[in-house]
């Protein structure tokens, strides 16, 4: 069964560790991910920094030992959109997408590591890739697993099964009508819980759906 794994590395061992060194503040956005070949990874990455630092940054990239063939795209005066090669440090993101016919569906990266989102297509996909790591000393770290058909939208987003359902219940029920058309009180009443238990629930689930939505790099609150 089809997994998804939300997992880290640290800057300093994946791409763009030079370029997020160089250049302060800077954040990346991993749109989307192909392997023409088997040993070309060509990413499409959005760059976020202040709009002065533009030079710098475009310097950086170019001189990044883990970049080649960089292409700028889009310029939104404080968001930048490159097509460049991924060189080095990116055996990791080859066996995902070439060996284990992984897809990337997120990463986000800056100056305290990387973040990705990666579908396999099997649970032991996941597995010989972690071993993969741990054999060529990738010091990859997974934080979350959930199987595709227990919620894709809920490991999506990094929720916890009782987030997941609590939020189905609250929009279900009317909870976030305009006006309610069920209190606070009435639906901890319906899911067996406190209302304070409520809006922790729902105060996590929130910022669990920010970060994984919005947010580049936050984590997720249990």
């Amino acid at each position: 069964m089809s997994t998804i794994a939300i997992v880290r590395l640290p800057a300093s061992e994946f791409a763009l560790e030079a370029t997020l060194e160089r250049v302060p503040g800077v954040t990346f956005e991993v749109e989307r991910v192909v392997a023409p070949e088997a040993e070309r990874v060509m990413p499409y990455v959005w760059a976020t920094a202040d709009p002065d630092q533009f030079d710098a940054l475009h310097a950086a990239l170019e001189d990044d030992p883990t970049t080649d063939d960089i292409e700028l795209l889009a310029d939104l005066d404080d968001e930048w959109l490159f097509r460049m090669e991924w060189v080095g440090k990116t055996r990791f993101v080859i066996h995902v997408l070439v060996e284990e016919s992984g897809t990337i569906i997120d990463a986000n990266g800056n100056g305290d590591g990387w973040k990705l989102r990666i579908l396999f297509p099997t649970r032991d996909a996941l597995g010989v890739t972690y071993q993969y790591c741990e054999e060529h000393g990738i010091p990859l770290e997974i934080e979350q697993i959930y199987r595709l058909d227990e919620s894709p939208r809920r490991g999506q987003y990094g929720l916890t099964k009782e987030q997941y359902d609590t939020l189905v219940a609250a929009l279900e029920e009317g909870y976030y009508d305009i006006p309610r058309t069920i209190s606070g009180e009435e639906l901890a009443g319906d899911l067996g819980i406190s209302h304070q238990a409520l809006s922790e629930r729902l105060r996590r689930a929130y910022t669990n759906l920010i970060a994984n939505a919005l947010v580049i790099g936050e984590g997720e609150l249990e």
